[in-house]
């Protein structure tokens, strides 16, 4: 329990982006001009996420999906059509990880569970150190974990057995947010509190290298709170990840050696295409940076405190979910705002993901699973 006090809630963060009572409100939403079609090509219920985050993955033609009441979904990503719907007997915090063969899941009580990709059927569980918030990975024959108290497990794909664990110092006070990992090459990326990133040798947790993202300022504890915040960005030989009241950067993926950074806070994290990197920030602006230098490109402000995703970068668009279940589409080129399309009502925390068809994926805190295409 005196590490849940530890922790700096998000849903506590509101106020800085806007809400219901007095101070900054949300950008309202105007009308776009000669406005691109968003085509709903299906919606199905994955279920409540309540107060936690939950992604769907999609592997060739599949849809995996899951909720806090501990369903699990395996839908087909072209129609949406059901194939299996298996109730667990928990309480889920973080999903889905999945590959052709296996699904993977995990609680706030540090439980792991391996499902069969093609069935539903349980294969095993686990349970790793503390409460798991962001979705677990499969790699080759590893599912990697990442808890709440600052460590990295890998188990074992086959019998959920420890192969190795990292772990770092947790700091005094950190973001209850769904800090994961990444994975090219053999090598595992993740953030940590006090702005570092850590590259692991997937195949044995040893250490590669170890950057700085962030270095913590402020007089107060709160000031100095500069987590990476999701999943590092991996595009080509780099390494991307942002940190909350901190910096956005890129690092050479071989040796940690920092190519740029620049001034920039977000609590979703940092994604990236052949050419730009995409950074929703804390005030609910989207900037688009170059991959190689950090200059940059654009910055879209009409979407202000609205509490944005994970930009997805898609072709010649970029796709941001916002807290009203609304999604934006964004030019990629110029930020121009294109498109606009409304889900469920309820927030899309989650980022968008793709589908194989050139669509993509939303899923909503309510459990509404939209496919759309642009």
């Amino acid at each position: 329990m005196a590490r849940r006090a530890a922790w700096l809630l998000l849903p506590a963060l509101a106020g800085c982006f806007g809400g219901s009572g007095a101070g900054p409100q949300p950008a309202p939403l105007g009308p776009i001009a000669s406005a691109q079609e968003l085509k709903r090509l299906w919606r199905a219920d994955a279920g409540s996420a309540e107060d936690f985050v939950f992604a769907p993955a999609v592997v060739d033609d599949a849809v995996f999906a899951a909720s806090r009441g501990g369903e699990v979904t395996r839908l087909d990503a072209a129609s949406g059509r059901r194939r299996w719907r298996v109730s667990l007997d928990v309480s889920l915090s973080a999903g889905v990880g999945a590959s052709e063969d296996a699904v993977v899941v995990a609680t706030d009580e540090g439980e792991v569970l391996v499902l069969d990709a093609k069935d539903g059927k349980l294969r095993w569980r686990a349970r790793v150190s503390s409460e798991v918030l962001a979705s677990p990975k499969i790699a080759g024959d590893l599912v990697l974990v990442r808890s709440a108290d600052s460590r990295i497990h890998a188990l074992g794909l086959a019998d959920g057995k420890r192969r190795w664990q990292y772990q770092r110092t947790p700091t005094s006070l950190t973001l209850r947010t769904a800090q994961g990992v990444a994975v090219s090459a053999g090598q595992l990326y993740a953030g940590f509190p006090a702005g570092k990133l850590v590259a692991l040798a997937l195949d044995n947790g040893a250490v590669r290298w170890e950057a700085t993202v962030a270095v913590p300022k402020g007089s107060t504890e709160l000031e100095r709170v500069t987590d990476v915040i999701g999943d590092p960005a991996v595009p080509g030989n780099e390494v991307c990840a942002v940190a909350y009241q901190g910096r956005v950067a890129c690092f050479d993926a071989r040796n940690g050696s920092q190519l740029w950074a620049r001034e920039l806070s977000s609590v979703t994290g940092v994604s990236a295409d052949a050419r730009y990197a995409f950074v929703s920030d804390d005030r609910g602006e989207v900037h688009a940076l170059d991959r190689s230098s950090g200059r940059s490109f654009w910055r879209q402000d009409r979407l202000a405190r609205r509490q944005l995703s994970l930009p997805l970068p898609l072709g010649e668009v970029v796709i941001v979910g916002d807290f009203e279940g609304y999604v934006h589409l964004l030019a990629r080129e110029t930020g121009v705002l294109i498109g606009r399309a409304s889900t469920d009502g309820d927030a899309i925390r989650a980022a968008p993901v793709p589908l194989p068809d050139g669509g993509f994926l939303v899923q909503t805190q309510g459990g509404g699973l939209f496919a759309l295409h642009p």
